[in-house]
This record gives C-alpha cells, structure tokens and sequence, in this order.
C-alpha cells in the first residue's frame, strides 16, 4: 500500500468512527454537539469539525447508520451458507433500512451530491461504505474460489444494492416495492452466476 493509499484509508478510518460514535449517541436517545462526538469518538474537537463542519450532516448520516447492522449481525453463525441466499439477505437488509429512513437518506444524498461538486481527488470520502464490507461477508463461503473477480464481483454488486439501486428503480424506472426486490435478486443472481462462470 502507497503512502496515498495509506492515507485515504486512514482518513476513512476517522471518518467511520466519527459517524459510529454520533450512532451510539442517537441510539442512547441522546441529541449530541460535535464536540460530545468528538469525545465519543475519541478525537480532537478540530477533527471532528473538518470531517463534518456542520452538525446536521454527521447526525443525518449518524441516522442512517443506525438504521444498518453490522455485517456480523446480518449474517451470523445462523445465516445460510449459500452465496446466493446471503446475498439476498444482505440486499432484504439495506432495503429495510432505504425504506425505513427513506427521507433522511435522500437529505444525506443531497448535501453529499452537493459536496462532492467542490471535492478534489484523493480527498477524504464523503460516505461511509457500508454494503462493500457486509457483501465481502456474504461471500465469505465462497473462499478463494473466485479468486481476483470476487473483488470485482463485490464492487458490481455494491451498485445494485442500496440506495442508489433503490431510487434507480423506484425514480427512475418506476418500480413497486415488489418489482423492484424481484429485478435486484435477478441482478444479484446474474453477477454471481457471471463472477463463478468467469473462475
């Protein structure tokens, strides 16, 4: 890993624990400053103003966040061991949590949209990645069967489930609640059907 790389995960790092601490916040009921989560997170108060300078950005992104598990919740020892099945899985959870806070995920889409007009290369992300680690999970029976696609079987299908596959189906497209999750799996089952072809 180059020093650039190291930095921009490194940045990623800080930007997650921010976003969890202002999570376990809200999830205590509590309405957090920035400087609460900077010392929820265990960060300088200047840190935590240059991840997220305004309030209303992190507790937005803060909401979301409580509406996802983590991986090891989603797909424990009692989930199938299907790769296809805990896809499925994985993509029932991010579209529970799209429906359930749908307002305050378009809010976050809209200030991220806006930032991400003025951002450079290299910068710090704007989002936290939550549907690349929970996927890689779901893959996890698979081993090193897929060898160097299972990253880019990952990454294809990182654009299928979440938001952005919610509203492409639901604004865009047009879709109900049904046909959209019908046309998803199918997506899903392709691109892995594809990625185990390819191995």
């Amino acid at each position: 890993m180059d020093k650039q790389t190291g930095r921009v995960a490194q940045r990623s790092r800080t930007r997650q624990a921010i976003v969890k601490a202002a999570s376990r916040l809200l999830g205590r009921g509590e309405r957090p400053s920035l400087d609460d989560v900077a010392a929820e997170a265990e960060v300088s108060r200047a840190t935590a103003y240059r991840y997220f300078p305004g309030l209303d950005a992190l507790l937005s992104e803060a909401a979301v966040d409580v509406l996802v598990p983590e991986p090891e919740v989603v797909l424990d020892g009692t989930a199938p061991r299907d790769p296809a099945a805990r896809l499925a899985l994985v993509d029932e959870t991010f579209d529970h949590a799209v429906r359930q806070g749908e307002v305050a995920l378009r809010l976050m889409l809209a200030r991220i949209l806006e930032r991400s007009a003025m951002q450079g290369p290299g910068e710090t992300p704007l989002r936290q990645n939550r549907r690349v680690p929970m996927i890689e999970r779901a893959l996890e029976p698979l081993g090193g069967q897929l060898g160097a696609g299972r990253k880019r079987l990952s990454h294809a299908l990182a654009m299928i489930i979440g938001t952005e596959g919610f509203i492409a189906l639901n604004d865009v497209v047009g879709l109900n609640e049904d046909e959209a999750r019908e046309v998803r799996r199918w997506a899903i089952d392709a691109l892995l059907s594809a990625a185990l072809n390819d191995a």
